[in-house]
């Protein structure tokens, strides 16, 4: 069985992003991966410096890195703020990244040698397809293998029914194909 982590970069009520994040995690647990649906709000994060870094590594960051670094893979919903990623999830990514402990600056323990995954809701045409651009490419240098599979939610404000299941059968079959993807891929390669 592969160990997922399912990341969600929005902690607003009534987030689509937290509903697909949700419609994931039903997904991967179909597909017999171990879950792990991470709270990013349940974290104290501060925003990432090099000088905050340098006067002592928050304690969540550390449990957050190890929370990573014992998947296998790693599925990261996240919202488009104004084409990219949003900050709640690029700060919960870069506190991951850093080296603990006597760690090289490049161990990456939290990401190197997992598959990955992305998906995004937004109220635009699009789906988010910018912002999962940009963190395709963040997970891509952090030495995560993102899987070519992803999902894309346009006009999710009309998206989803009021069970949070997705009204059409598109996006909901990418949810499932992602997630299968993402375990095949997890467990070959963890």
């Amino acid at each position: 069985m592969a160990r997922i982590a399912v990341i969600v970069g929005s902690t607003r009520d009534g987030s689509f992003n937290r509903a697909l994040g949700t419609l994931a995690v039903r997904a991967l647990e179909a597909h017999g991966a171990i879950v792990t649906d991470v709270d990013l709000s349940a974290f104290d994060l501060p925003l990432y410096s090099a000088a905050l870094e340098a006067n002592g590594f928050p304690p969540d960051a550390v449990r957050l890195k190890e929370l990573f670094a014992a998947q296998q893979g790693l599925l990261f919903v996240s919202p488009e703020y104004n084409g990219s990623v949003s900050p709640l999830l690029k700060n919960a990514i870069d506190w991951a990244s850093r080296p603990t402990g006597d760690e090289s600056l490049v161990a990456l323990t939290a990401y190197r040698g997992k598959a990955s995954a992305v998906m995004s809701a937004s109220i635009s045409p699009f789906g988010g397809l910018r912002g999962l651009m940009h963190l395709r490419q963040i997970l891509s240098t952090v030495q995560t293998l993102v899987i070519p599979e992803q999902v894309l939610v346009p006009a999710a404000h009309a998206a989803f029914d009021e069970s949070g299941k997705l009204k059409e059968a598109l996006p909901a079959s990418l949810v499932d194909a992602t997630a299968a993807r993402l375990v095949a891929v997890a467990k070959a390669i963890g």
